[in-house]
């Protein structure tokens, strides 16, 4: 089984606590072009939501979206923020402390929800379905729990995201296997599983990029990823005498973005 899609792994390793996630946004938050946003142009879509709606976040990781846009969170939802690492809830519930709503944390794995069906108007899937092992069934499962009109909202990249940032890595790895984790749910390819599901089914596409003034942020991203382990030493100084040479010369690293998500109603 790959790393990307094996929940032990993930649970103990990857995404045992925040750590790898801070450090990529870190990166986004820093030196993103688009000063909207991300989170908050997500929330905008949540948003369409009713009132008092019931909303179930999968992956939710640290909690980031809703500690982004506290203030505009209506007061009538009850949400629920879960996670299949122990550590990312506990990180979600330590951001969130000191905001006073009552949000519910809980460990949960997407391909076994345990809820009743019809329970949520909006379930929120976060940069999460590319690690589900079994995505049908997390989707099935997500379908279910949705009331009807409930909404799905998915995020997740495209196949030019993070391309330069893809492509020192490779050059860094000569004659090593390369493997994108995303590249089974992506927004190429993402429209196709969910419409086997759902018949309304929408695409939107965030633009930005990012304009990175400085090398360690960048290491410190590729340092966070999965594929880390496979690099010794001498190839994140390969790397990183890249990116000198390139910031010297333009003055910025650029790297285009390629996120966005799909909004689908049940």
């Amino acid at each position: 089984m790959s790393k990307f899609t094996d929940q032990q792994y993930l649970k103990t390793d990857q995404y045992r606590d925040s750590a790898n996630l801070d450090a990529r946004a870190e990166i986004h938050r820093r030196f993103s072009t688009n000063k909207y946003g991300w989170f908050n142009w997500v929330f905008d879509m949540l948003l369409k939501l009713p009132a008092n709606a019931i909303i179930l976040e999968l992956g939710c990781g640290p909690a980031y979206l809703w500690k982004e846009c506290v203030s505009r969170i209506p007061t009538g939802w009850a949400i629920t923020l879960s996670d299949l690492s122990s550590g990312m809830v506990d990180s979600a519930r330590r951001n969130l402390k000191t905001i006073e709503r009552n949000f519910k944390f809980k460990e949960i794995d997407a391909q076994s929800i345990p809820y009743d069906d019809e329970t949520f108007d909006a379930v929120i899937a976060n940069h999460m379905l590319y690690h589900v092992p079994d995505r049908t069934k997390a989707i099935v499962e997500i379908r279910r729990v949705l009331k009807p009109s409930g909404h799905l909202i998915a995020t997740t990249v495209g196949n030019l995201h993070l391309m330069e940032m893809n492509d020192w890595e490779r050059r860094a790895r000569l004659d090593k296997s390369f493997d994108s984790f995303t590249s089974s749910f992506t927004l190429e390819n993402g429209l196709e599983q969910l419409k086997s599901f759902f018949s309304q089914v929408t695409i939107a596409r965030y633009p930005d990029n990012l304009q990175v003034t400085e090398v360690e942020p960048i290491i410190a991203y590729i340092r966070s990823m999965i594929r880390a382990m496979e690099l010794s030493e001498d190839e994140i100084v390969k790397i990183r005498q890249e990116l000198e040479k390139e910031l010297k010369e333009k003055n910025m690293i650029f790297v285009r973005k390629d996120s966005g998500l799909f909004e689908v109603v049940k």
